[in-house]
């Protein structure tokens, strides 16, 4: 057999084995998003396997309930990894029932990795960085008033399909950023804030229920809401207030105007993520794609 014959034969047979080969490969049936999973940051797990009729996990020591969606065809939820989470590799332990009543249990390693958060420098009134005595009795009524509205959400989920920006806005102050205040190394800064000027629309991001909407001494004129499972938005500096507690508002509905209420050294929009009582960055929620509408 001529050799340009031979070789042609060879090339063949190796891309029939490599064909062969990935027709065989597994195919985990978990994914999420993000694909490169940081502290920090929230998640959306998807589970694609069939005949299932209820679905839970546990992941980072947080119960997490599955939704399950027709137009996927898959079981879905909402998770976060909180900043001080460690990198390192974490299992996602899955229970499950069978429509044959059947049980089912897997188990699916997580990696985390480590997230780089930047610094930056404020400069803030004296009174916002050490208080005067006189106004800890209104700060001690805000923490309360924080403390109730985290302590009255919905076990149940009251969102549905991908989170909408708050504002029409470009962002700044991003989530993670390790801040120096007056040349003091403070905690890190669990917002994104979007640069408004004073009236801009804020909207609520998903549907859910309006669990605290006054002033609070550090947020300014502040809004809450409970969007299920312990999952909450949070919208600070505010202006002007358009909805009421205990109101039910719909995804892009308005909520409030923007302001530069509390400790803000101008108008801007701070908008916080609030899960289980770790906050994630807001921006990664923002670009998950959950099914829905």
């Amino acid at each position: 057999m001529p050799r340009s014959r031979i070789l042609l034969l060879l090339v063949f047979l190796g891309l029939a084995f490599r064909a062969h080969g990935q027709s065989k490969r597994y195919v985990s049936p978990l994914s999420w998003e993000p694909a490169k999973l940081v502290n920090g940051s929230p998640v959306l797990f998807r589970l694609r396997t069939q005949h299932l009729k209820e679905v839970t996990a546990a992941f980072l020591g947080q119960k997490i309930e599955f939704r399950h969606n027709k137009e996927c065809d898959c079981w879905y939820a909402l998770a976060g990894v909180s900043l001080e989470t460690k990198p390192g590799v974490y299992p996602l332990q899955v229970s499950g029932r069978r429509t044959d009543d059947a049980d089912v249990d897997l188990r699916f390693d997580v990696r985390v990795r480590a997230a780089h958060y930047p610094f930056s420098k404020i400069t803030l009134p004296p009174a916002f960085v050490e208080p005067p005595k006189e106004v800890e009795p209104q700060i001690a009524a805000a923490e309360a008033a924080k403390k109730q509205a985290f302590a009255t959400t919905d076990p149940n989920p009251l969102w549905s399909g991908p989170f909408q920006r708050p504002a029409e806005a470009e962002t700044s102050g991003v989530f993670g950023t390790a801040r120096i205040v007056n040349g003091v190394q403070k905690a890190q800064h669990k917002g994104l804030d979007f640069r408004v000027t004073t009236g801009t629309p804020v909207h609520a991001t998903n549907a859910g229920t309006v669990i605290l909407a006054r002033p609070l001494y550090f947020e300014g004129n502040c809004v809450m809401l409970d969007h299920g499972q312990g999952l909450v938005t949070i919208y600070m500096h505010l202006s002007e207030f358009k909805v009421k507690e205990g109101e039910k508002v719909a995804a892009g509905q308005l909520i409030a105007l923007s302001g530069g209420t509390g400790r803000s050294t101008a108008p801007h929009l701070h908008f916080a993520v609030r899960w289980r009582g770790e906050y994630l960055d807001p921006a990664t929620l923002l670009a998950l794609r959950p099914p829905g509408k």
